[in-house]
């Protein structure tokens, strides 16, 4: 399950193997406990904590700080950038596109205003992406064993020295010598993989915040060097890369919330265990895929989080240089919609499936298009108001 992308639960496969794509720490405020009748009072539940994993534990600052620096291929001396056939490369690159916009349609569409440089890099970001996530959750998962993650590692280690295994791994490795990408969150995807191959619950939201890092969080990572940030940025590059992060994480929470029913066909739950006994719940009553008063309530809690790291991504998404912005904010927005489509089916997704209709994604570009041209100066406002604010 992944990503910042948005992903269908369509199927690739791959050029020579079968491969699918998958806090700030602010406490959520509790809606008002209304008496039921009779004087019978509805139970007061726990908040639940928004605190993930320190950004120091996960290392992020190393991989800003790689990705950084300005690319020098004299400086890298060996890695010299691979020369390819400029047909091939062309083809390879073209192949990825036509993925990403058969199974990522809107995200792709806004993707056609950024730089035909930076297209191509997040087509081929996005496929690898894509590719990786089969490997768990793919037509070949059947097959799926450590090795095969270990080959899959050792495969990306040739992707970034130069020597790509198939067409698309070589509009990955155009990629990697064009941009300061640093290999971390990349490796960091596939500890992912290897998480959900062995564990299929989670005791506190903690281990599914790193989960999350894993899966989706590194997606925003990789994104930030191609997509650039604007030279007035009005944040540092830090906060920007966080920003990705918790767009990221709001994302792949969305995810969970809206497969619950599915992931637990599979045997496969996502929700802290803990949280979940805090409201009285547990395994039992996913399976039993009945909505209760209290899975409901549960559900509020949730929804309220994972809005949480959306609303924490926004100003790192204002940042991005001018022409990225576009898709960044359809992912946003959209995947606040999958928020309110599961509130619409009364947080029945046990046995429904929110989802955003195409109709209603596709009028949503023009919104996420004026947010991503309009927030710059709305920051710049807020951050005037603060300023007049301290000066009182």
């Amino acid at each position: 399950m992944c990503s910042t992308f948005s992903l269908a639960a369509k199927t690739y496969i791959g050029e020579s193997n079968g491969i699918r794509h998958r806090k700030s720490m602010v406490t959520a405020t509790r809606a008002e406990v209304i008496p039921a009748p009779k004087q019978r009072s509805r139970p007061v539940f726990p908040e639940l904590s928004i605190q993930g994993i320190p950004i120091a534990d996960l290392h992020v600052q190393e991989i800003v700080q790689r990705q950084s620096q300005t690319y020098s291929m004299d400086r890298e001396g060996a890695r010299r950038k691979p020369q390819f056939c400029p047909s091939f490369l062309e083809e390879a690159y073209e192949r990825c596109r036509n993925i990403c916009a058969e199974y990522a349609k809107t995200f792709y569409l806004g993707t056609l205003l950024m730089t035909e440089e930076r297209q191509k890099a997040i087509w081929a970001i996005y496929v690898w992406c894509r590719r990786t996530d089969e490997l768990v959750d793919g037509p070949n998962s059947v097959y799926m064993s450590s090795e095969v993650l270990d080959r899959w590692e050792e495969r990306l280690q040739d992707i970034f020295e130069g020597r790509p295994y198939d067409m698309l791994d070589a509009a990955l490795t155009h990629t990697v010598f064009s941009f300061p990408l640093d290999i971390k969150p990349f490796r960091d995807m596939i500890e992912g993989m290897r998480m959900d191959t062995r564990k299929c619950r989670y005791q506190n939201f903690q281990e599914l915040y790193l989960y999350c890092y894993y899966v989706a969080g590194t997606v925003g990572l990789m994104s930030v060097p191609v997509m650039g940030i604007a030279p007035d940025s009005l944040i540092s590059a830090q906060s920007t890369y966080d920003a990705a992060l918790y767009l990221g994480i709001g994302n792949q929470l969305t995810n969970i919330l809206r497969d619950v029913g599915e992931d637990a066909m599979r045997g496969r739950v996502y929700l802290p265990q803990d949280e979940l006994a805090q409201f009285g719940l547990g395994d039992n009553d996913v399976f039993s895929r009945k909505v209760t008063d209290q899975w409901r309530e549960f559900m509020k809690e949730q929804i309220t989080r994972a809005r949480l790291y959306f609303n924490l991504a926004e100003d790192g998404a204002s940042q991005l240089d001018k022409a990225s912005r576009w898709p960044v904010w359809s992912s946003l927005l959209i995947y606040r919609n999958i928020l309110d489509a599961i509130e619409d089916n009364d947080y029945d997704n046990l046995t429904k499936r929110a989802y955003v209709r195409r109709a209603k994604k596709l009028l949503m570009l023009p919104l996420a298009y004026s947010r991503s041209l309009s927030t710059s100066s709305l920051l710049s406002q807020q951050h005037k108001n603060v300023r007049s604010t301290k000066s009182f």
